[in-house]
Parts: structure tokens; C-alpha cells; sequence
């Protein structure tokens, strides 16, 4: 890279940096630094959520589709949309009201009030472990476009790739142990606002002349490239059913809705997200795929956009357009980084030692969890070849095993403990162990047949042992 987009990039990731460090200062305790006061706007929640759901690692990936299938790629993201407007109407007016009385802090801490200790134990392990290996994938993400975009080989005797693992890791960790989620929601905004200038006014625009034009990009690329109904059933299927429930478990998602001021701003916020992913991102990734596809019609298709970057953006452009795409994968892998922390010290620690630690060295403990998880985080990049796949595989790990409980929670009066703990054991310890052996019947992902198993588990055993209290004498009785 030439100097000034060294200059330009170093000057970013600094200012970032920056940020972390002031409210590092700023944060007073954990309600700071886990659900940002209870009092931030729905613009910059919005925001917020559509860069850590899409992020870095959605944005390569979104990539690697655009390259392999075409705009039929955009699917994914739809399923985006779905999850967001769906639990805007029905799951932010049930969580906000409990919110409002109980000053929850954590996802599983929704299930300890509606279940019991154990159900909100499962749950926390399986978010904790389920984050962590998102925030693999993301650093993953992160050492992709840096290998490609700015290494040119080797560097200290290890692989490009390794090297940017552990410099890319090293970074976002930094930052993540000393910022909070206030720190998160506002350098997010900025983040993504950064990221989809630099790509529809830079990225784009120069793809395009490198290629000879639009017509070029019709006509060059495999026939189907500019259809919606390219994609196949069972992908789609795999997506929406992998996809779509993490809006209702994802811990990352009811810090933000803790965040909120009200019920209204959260739902506000779950509105904008939806829109930005869907048809915003969605198109923009996949057509900068597809534009790789025709300059480097032999790589990784996951590495086609970072080379792309590389290869034709000019001096300054390169800078700006590689800082956004770094700002996005920050966002979510500190977000991710922070919601394992926030499992395993709120979730799994505290309930042992609450009574010796005070507030402040609960708050430390939770850096210190965060530098573990991130130290493991960048581990389990190094196991991974594409970045999608680890996206997923995280994310059908947390939703097979916790899916079927929650809709539970907020929608069967008499769902209870013992079928919730079993359904979360059954679902998850089912789609490891599928997606280990790489099982698949006719196409349909491991967390289809996890999914299956947990409902009927918890159907069966809720009909045979309900429970005592519906979910408002459950309120009635913690009031």
C-alpha cells in the first residue's frame, strides 16, 4: 500500500482505539458496560445492530456468495430482515416490559426469570461457547482482507495469514476489553455509515471501470449471475432456519434492547437494522462478488472482495474503504467478545461469588474474561477455512439448543424447567455432533434435525410435566 493509506488507515484504527480508551474511563459499572446506561437513542441502536448481525464477517462472506451464486446470494440477509421485524412485533413489548421491572443485564438472565437457575446456567454456556466461536469467524474475516489487501507474502517466517490472525486478534482485543457497549453503540454508527460510503462510493464505482461497465459485468459473468431464484430450497431453507432465531437468543441483541430507553425506541431501532440488511447490504456485498469474480476468477471466493480492494482502488481510496471494512468487523467481534464475557462473569461466575466481589471487581473480571475469550477466539480462527462457515456453524450451534425453549418462554403459559433444560441439551448436543461427522439428508443443515429433536422434547415433556405458574404469576411472585 502506498504510505498515505497506511497513514489513513493507521490514523483510523488509532481513533478508534481512542474511543476505547475514553470510556474505558467513562464506564462506572456494569450497567455502563453491558447495556450502556438503559438510555440510548434507536438511531444509534439501529445502527449499532445492523453492524454487529452484518459486521465484517457477513460482509466477506456476503462476498464469497456474490461470487459463487450471483445476486441470489442476497437471500442470506433476508432472513435478516425477517428476524428483525418479527421480533420488533412480537418479542421487544414482552422482553421491555420484564426489562422495565427487573433491570436484566443478560439474555439467560430472561430465562433464570422465567425458568429456573439451571435453564439459565445451560443457557449462558451455550451462548457463552456459541459467541465465542462467532468472534472466531470474525477475526478470521479480519485476517483474510488484511493477508490479501496488505501483506504480500510471509512475514516474520509464518504464513500471511497466521500473521494477520494474530495482529488483526491482537487489535480488536484491545479494544474490546477496555470499551463498552456505550463505546460500541457509538463508534458502530460511525463504523457503518464509514463502511457503506466507502463501498457504494468507492468500492463500487471503481469495480465497475475495471471491468469495462455494467453491460461487461451482464454479459461476462455464468448465466443465472443476475437472478433472485438462482439459490436452491435447502440453502435458503439452511439460511432462514439458522439464521432467523438468533434474533431471539442472541445476547448480543438483548443487551441492545436493554440499552433502549423504551419499548418504542427499541422497535425503532429493530426497523432501521432490518432495512439496512435487507435490501442495502445484502446487494452491495454480493455485487462486489460478483464484480471479483470477473478480476479474479481463481482464488477463494471469500478473497475475491479483499483482493479486489487491493487491486483497484486507488492511493487514499484503498485507506478509507480497508479502515471500513476493519470498522466493521470491529464491531461485532467486540460486540460478540463482549457477550461471552457477559455469559460466563454475569452468568456463570457471579452466581458464585456475588457475595465477595465488589462492583468494580466484577467489572475488571469481566475484562479479564474478555482477553481469555478473545485469546481462545483468535485460537479457533486458525482452525477455520472460510469465514461463513464458522459464522454458521456458531450460530446453528446456540440456536438449535436454545431456540425451542425460548419461543417457549414467551409464548406457552405452562412451558417448563425440566422440558427447557432437556430441549436445550437434546437440540444443541444433536447438531455438534451432526455437524462434526458432517451429516447431512438431503441437504438440510444439522441445525434443522437439532431443532427438531428440541421441540419435541420440550413439547413431550412440558405436556407430561407443566409448569406450576403461567409466565405473569411467574411476574406476580418476583414483584
Amino acid at each position: 500500500m502506498h504510505f498515505i493509506d497506511w497513514f489513513l488507515f493507521g490514523l483510523y484504527m488509532v481513533g478508534v482505539l481512542g474511543i476505547g480508551f475514553y470510556f474505558f474511563k467513562k464506564n462506572k459499572d456494569r450497567e455502563d458496560y453491558y447495556v450502556g446506561g438503559r438510555n440510548m437513542t434507536p438511531g444509534h441502536v439501529g445502527l449499532s445492530v445492523v453492524a454487529t448481525d452484518v459486521g465484517g464477517g457477513f460482509s466477506i462472506g456476503l462476498g464469497g456468495l456474490g461470487y459463487l451464486m450471483g445476486l441470489s446470494g442476497t437471500w442470506l440477509l433476508f432472513t435478516g430482515l425477517l428476524g428483525a421485524w418479527l421480533s420488533a412485533v412480537w418479542i421487544i413489548p414482552r422482553i421491555k416490559k420484564l426489562d422495565a421491572k427487573h433491570s436484566m443485564l443478560t439474555y439467560p438472565d430472561f430465562l433464570r426469570f422465567r425458568y429456573d437457575s439451571k435453564v439459565a446456567l445451560v443457557a449462558a454456556i451455550i451462548s457463552g461457547i456459541g459467541y465465542l466461536g462467532f468472534t472466531g469467524g470474525q477475526v478470521l474475516a479480519g485476517a483474510k482482507l488484511f493477508s490479501a489487501a496488505i501483506l504480500d507474502g510471509p512475514v516474520l517466517g509464518i504464513s500471511a495469514l497466521t500473521f494477520s490472525i494474530i495482529l488483526i486478534g491482537g487489535v480488536i482485543l484491545l479494544y474490546t476489553v477496555l470499551g463498552g457497549l456505550k463505546a460500541v453503540i457509538y463508534t458502530d454508527t460511525v463504523q457503518w455509515i464509514i463502511l457503506l460510503v466507502g463501498l457504494i462510493f468507492l468500492a463500487i464505482p471503481f469495480a465497475v471501470a475495471r471491468v469495462g461497465g455494467f453491460s461487461a459485468i451482464y454479459h461476462k459473468l455464468p448465466d443465472g449471475y443476475f437472478s433472485l431464484t438462482a439459490v436452491t430450497f435447502p440453502t435458503f431453507f439452511n439460511w432462514m432456519v439458522t439464521i432467523m432465531p438468533i434474533w431471539l437468543i442472541g445476547m448480543t441483541l438483548y443487551q441492545r434492547m436493554y440499552a433502549c430507553g423504551s419499548t418504542k425506541d427499541a422497535q425503532k431501532a429493530w426497523f432501521i437494522a432490518g432495512i439496512f440488511e435487507y435490501p442495502i447490504m445484502a446487494f452491495v456485498g454480493v455485487f462486489l462478488g460478483m464484480c471479483s469474480r470477473l478480476l479474479f476468477p481463481a482464488v477463494d471466493p471469500e478473497m475475491g472482495v479483499p483482493l479486489l480492494i487491493h487491486d483497484v482502488l486507488p492511493i487514499a481510496a484503498k485507506g478509507v474503504v480497508l479502515a471500513s471494512y476493519f470498522s466493521a468487523i470491529m464491531s461485532t467481534a467486540d460486540s460478540c467478545l463482549m457477550a461471552s464475557s457477559g455469559n460466563f462473569v454475569n452468568d456463570i461466575v457471579e452466581r458464585a461469588v456475588r457475595r465477595t466481589l465488589s462492583e468494580k471487581a466484577l467489572m475488571r473480571l469481566s475484562q479479564f474474561s474478555t482477553l481469555i475469550i478473545g485469546i481462545l477466539a483468535m485460537l479457533l480462527a486458525s482452525g477455520f477455512q472460510q469465514v461463513l462457515d464458522a459464522i454458521l456453524y456458531a450460530y446453528s450451534f446456540m440456536v438449535s439448543g436454545l431456540f425451542v425453549p425460548t419461543l417457549g418462554a414467551y409464548f406457552w403459559k405452562r412451558a417448563s424447567s425440566l422440558a427447557a433444560f432437556w430441549s436445550m441439551i437434546s437440540g444443541g448436543s444433536l447438531t455438534l455432533i451432526l455437524t462434526l461427522k458432517g451429516f447431512k439428508l438431503a441437504g438440510l443443515d444439522p441445525t434443522i434435525f437439532g431443532i427438531t429433536l428440541s421441540a419435541l422434547v420440550f413439547v413431550t415433556l412440558t405436556l407430561l410435566f407443566p409448569s406450576e405458574k403461567t409466565i405473569e404469576e411467574t411476574e406476580h411472585s418476583h414483584a
